[in-house]
């Protein structure tokens, strides 16, 4: 049993690149106040380094084990305390990895009770949201996937772009679809997106394969102005 659970952490730590002593590097991916401009998006920190941040600044600092959000006034440490609690492994290593992309059927997200329903989120990151525009980050142009929220219906895509076009279908209660073999996946490559008589543009992006890791990947999606992909990473890593 304890062979068994060693086995899996060293799986989980081998998709987030955390596996062993390397070294990782602390990055700002958001920042908010009067001393914002200090600490850009994509910031490298030194560990050992503080912030000093006064009132109204909120940065959010993330390394190999997640991210954590300081708010001033104050002086802050960028290395986190010991006693910091890690974000989850599992999830994490599910948005993050490129080749198990799994098929869904998932019905309406239920809030708890009294409230509203929850907005589901891509499970993955690598997922193209349909509904989503803009810059779209890849890891693997191979495994590329459609994703929708709305899953109660059937719904036909149409995908065009560089002189040529492409359909997509979902069926009901499916929130993945293939991407069309026939539109090439390829690094600055823009595609308009339409169904039910709405429209979104997004442009593809490649990742290097060092992209890897929390950090790797966050600064990598900085760097490309994948900001949707970055806002779901740092939720989701969040601790």
């Amino acid at each position: 049993m304890v062979w068994a659970k060693r086995a899996a952490a060293l799986g989980v730590a081998a998709i987030l690149g955390v596996a062993g002593p390397a070294l990782a590097e602390t990055l700002v991916v958001r920042a908010s106040g009067p001393s914002a401009r200090n600490y850009p998006p994509g910031a490298k920190l030194a560990d050992g380094g503080s912030l000093l941040l006064k009132a109204g600044d909120v940065v959010t600092l993330l390394d190999a084990k997640g991210t954590r959000t300081l708010r001033g006034p104050g002086r802050f440490g960028v290395t986190a305390a010991a006693s910091a609690a890690p974000a989850s492994n599992v999830t994490l290593a599910a948005l993050l990895d490129t080749k198990r992309v799994r098929r869904a059927r998932t019905g309406a997200v239920r809030g708890a009770l009294g409230e509203a329903p929850a907005v589901a989120k891509r499970p993955n990151l690598w997922l193209v949201d349909i509904a989503q525009p803009g810059a779209l980050c890849v890891a693997d142009p191979a495994a590329v996937r459609l994703w929708r929220v709305d899953a109660t219906k059937p719904l036909s895509l149409r995908i065009s772009g560089g002189g040529v076009q492409a359909a997509a279908s979902f069926a009901a209660g499916e929130t993945i679809a293939a991407w069309p073999a026939t539109l090439p996946v390829k690094d600055g490559a823009s595609y308009r997106l339409e169904a039910g008589g709405r429209s979104s543009d997004i442009r593809f992006a490649l990742l290097n394969a060092a992209d890897t890791g929390l950090d790797g990947t966050a600064a990598a999606l900085i760097a490309h102005g994948c900001q949707a992909q970055l806002d779901l990473l740092v939720e989701t890593a969040a601790r």
